[in-house]
């Protein structure tokens, strides 16, 4: 089948210094045959790709991206590990970079010095002999060897811009190494002119080429560091886990590697220490800190039988686990790869950047060309006047600020929600997010505590133990609180010779010779029972928010067992907070009307819909759309899954199960509701960031151009300094990613 030779691979890509490489590495793979879509992340150099394998490999993958003048290589399957080597290479290229710039700076002040001091309106002394009105060709011999070091410290903008250039795939890259080689040639060409004529002197830009190198070089040293920082929360998610843990076999403890333990292993956990992998306690308590996984600030108690997950920090006690899950199984690993996987991907807002940057740079070196020519022919300029209108479009036009403006923003907004105990699994749920004009809240186990229990019942101990008997069959919450409450009282239970569960409605089985049927309302209707005296007292209990399971047996109403389940304390104010944002909330149940409608008036819903059958509430969520709402489902990521699927944005509230990391768009670590409010408030804080950037972008860019080729010296203005557009090309670049890391200052 062809859906079963689909395939998602991740791919490092080198060599990418703007959105125009980012745009033409997803341009050139998103043609090749059996490609379904591909992303690519300037900030995370990342390449997703999902093909049809029986048609391409990733050798022609790499071999195409390759040929487009870029690096790539397929990401190890152990993401922690291949991450973690790929922060330690960036380290190590940062201070590389940072070398390559104190060389340049070393060089292009004294040429600035030299180059510019006469200009000023008190001349800077200058030794004779590199004088330009005493020795003038000592004068241009001097700024030739400054400016050499610094153009090859900054030897990468000609080795990818040009290649990239040739390849038919301009960048960033491109533009400097056209604009500053063109500066130093021409310059060149005016040194070797300088002893048949002096004048020549006047036409050296020498400086421009330096000066623009090392500004741009200081812009993408600083430009590294700061998205370096927009990492911090997968880096910080990777240092949970410690290297070491303490086997424990046959009573005696041993030191080893975390990467060698296994499933079903012991492990020792001391005072102190972070819990190694996911497990189970088998003895022993202690309070532990899983902040830093939950979001949850408070220490959470655990005892035998409980489970704790790998990277959490125990406190005060010590206590033995059996290890249930190790490697990319384990809950933190899931955590960290839908953080990354939410960085790769792109929210739909980035697709207007990504068009323009595609063809950006091409334009801009026709606009270029068209400006220098201009000026030369019509505006009757020399040479050197059309060569400084040529550097300075090219330097100030890079399109570094448009790639940056998106995927900066995402990767620290969902780093911000990470270290929150919100998940969020892509760029498109985070921006979707901020549209939510309605949440529909399952009640069970999200609006509720999930966890009901008998409150009220009329019937005996013994049928009490049948029902009881035939509910521990059953899976769902109220027939473990049946099962749960008669063991409480300490009652024999059976095992039922036949059983049926009946979605939506109860069971039915067959116990000690006798049929029973226990369920709802809806339950007794359909098989035509008379509910008596039990009706009148189920309704009265109904109306407390008491869920009623009437026993039928031999098709005649025996007893009624009455649920009930508690409201979370934090369900009120974090209901209230949403409807403050002006969104409609909905609550949906499988209760009948009256205990729904109890629950509703609690916590301030007044839109329900109560008897809904699990494949009933997707139908529900299609509903709102269909009268144009965007929906938000939140529900526990099992029972919900069609409907957290059908949904614009599906929210799974709970520990991390794997069906709830699966079936969502967005996973809250906590079962607390009031983490909906937080991820709607997050991603309007992070699209309105977004939009931000583009703005100052889009606007740099398009007044940058016009004052570039002469607009404001055709007015009667300066003309613009190519040194002055490269620092403004470096600072806007700097200030959409300084903005983006406002974003973790933001309190949720």
């Amino acid at each position: 089948m062809a859906s079963d030779s689909k395939k998602t691979e991740i791919y490092n890509i080198d060599g990418m210094s703007c959105a125009a490489c980012s745009s033409a590495v997803e341009r050139v793979t998103s043609k090749l045959p059996g490609v379904e879509k591909s992303q690519v992340n300037l900030t995370t150099s990342k390449m997703t790709i999902t093909y049809d394998e029986n048609i391409l490999t990733p050798e022609d993958i790499i071999s195409k991206v390759e040929r487009a003048g870029f690096k790539a290589s397929l990401a190890p399957a152990d993401s922690i590990k291949s991450d973690k080597e790929l922060f330690v290479k960036q380290d190590a290229s940062l201070k590389i970079s940072r070398i390559k710039l104190i060389i340049a700076l070393c060089f292009a002040i004294p040429l600035l010095y030299i180059s510019m001091g006469h200009m000023l309106p008190f001349r800077l002394p200058l030794p004779g002999i590199i004088d330009m009105d005493i020795n003038p060709i000592g004068y241009a011999i001097a700024q030739l060897i400054l400016t050499i070091p610094v153009l090859i410290a900054g030897y990468k903008f000609y080795t990818i811009g040009f290649k990239t250039l040739f390849k038919g795939h301009p960048n960033m890259d491109s533009l400097v190494a056209i604009g500053t080689i063109s500066a130093f040639l021409y310059s060149l060409y005016m040194t070797i002119k300088i002893p048949s004529d002096v004048h020549s002197v006047h036409s050296l830009y020498y400086e421009s080429a330096a000066v623009v190198v090392t500004l741009v070089m200081l812009g993408k040293y600083m430009e590294s560091r700061s998205k370096g920082k927009t990492s911090e929360a997968i880096k910080k998610l990777m240092e949970l886990t410690p290297d070491t843990a303490v086997l424990i076999n046959d009573g005696v403890e041993t030191e080893v590697p975390t990467s060698d333990v296994s499933v079903g292993d012991h492990l020792l956990i001391k005072p102190g220490f972070r819990i190694p992998l996911d497990g189970k306690i088998l003895s022993g308590s202690s309070s532990i800190d899983e902040s830093m996984l939950t979001g949850e600030s408070i220490p959470v108690e655990k005892g035998p039988g409980d489970t704790v997950i790998g990277g959490s920090m125990n406190y005060n006690g010590s206590f033995e686990i059996e290890v249930t899950k190790t490697g990319s199984d384990t809950t933190l690993s899931k955590i960290i790869k839908l953080v990354e996987d939410a960085q790769g991907r792109k929210a739909p807002i980035s697709k207007t950047a990504d068009l323009v940057a595609g063809y950006f740079v091409p334009i801009v070196l026709l606009i270029a060309l068209a400006a220098s020519l201009l000026w030369f022919f019509i505006g009757n300029k020399d040479f050197s006047f059309c060569i400084n209108i040529f550097v300075s479009v090219l330097v100030i036009a890079c399109p570094c600020a448009l790639g940056l403006a998106t995927p900066t923003a995402i990767m620290v907004g969902t780093g911000v929600g990470a270290n929150h105990g919100i998940l969020i699994k892509s760029g498109e749920a985070l921006e979707t997010a901020h549209k939510t004009q309605a949440v529909i809240f399952d009640k069970t186990g999200t609006v509720t505590e999930g966890k009901p229990r008998v409150v009220n019942l009329v019937c005996d101990d013994q049928l009490l133990a049948l029902a009881a008997g035939c509910e521990q069959m059953s899976e769902h919450p109220l027939a473990a609180a049946i099962t749960e409450y008669a063991a409480e009282k300490g009652l024999i239970l059976k095992r039922p010779s036949e059983f049926e569960s009946i979605t939506g409605k109860g069971i039915h089985a067959v116990i000690d010779d006798k049929d029973l049927y226990i369920g709802n309302s809806s339950l007794a209707q359909s098989i035509g029972a008379d509910l008596g005296i039990f009706g009148e007292f189920a309704e009265k209990a109904a109306l407390k928010g008491q869920t009623p399971m009437f026993i039928i047996s031999e098709g005649k109403t025996e007893g009624v067992i009455c649920v009930a389940d508690t409201v979370k304390n934090t369900s009120v104010t974090a209901i209230e907070k949403i409807k403050s944002l002006g969104i409609d909330v909905y609550m949906l149940t499988g209760d009948n009307k009256l205990t729904a409608e109890y629950i509703g008036k609690q916590v301030h819903i007044e839109n329900i819909f109560s008897e809904v059958l699990p494949g009933d509430k997707s139908s529900i969520v299609e509903k709102l759309q269909k009268s144009g709402k965007c929906v938000m489902m939140v529900g526990d990521g099992i029972n919900d899954a069609p409907a957290l699927a059908a949904a614009d944005i599906g929210t799974a509230i709970g520990s991390g199960s794997d069906i709830a990391l699966e079936s969502a768009d967005i996973v809250l670590m906590r079962s607390d509701i009031d983490d909906v409010y937080k991820a709607i408030k997050l991603s309007k804080s992070t699209i309105r960031n977004i939009k931000q950037n583009l703005f100052w972008a889009f606007f740099y860019n398009t007044l940058g151009i016009p004052v570039a080729c002469g607009l404001l010296y055709l007015l009667g203005g300066p003309l613009l300094n190519p040194m002055i557009g490269g620092f403004a090309m470096s600072l806007s670049s700097v200030c959409v990613v300084g903005n983006a890391l406002r974003l973790k200052r933001l309190k949720l």
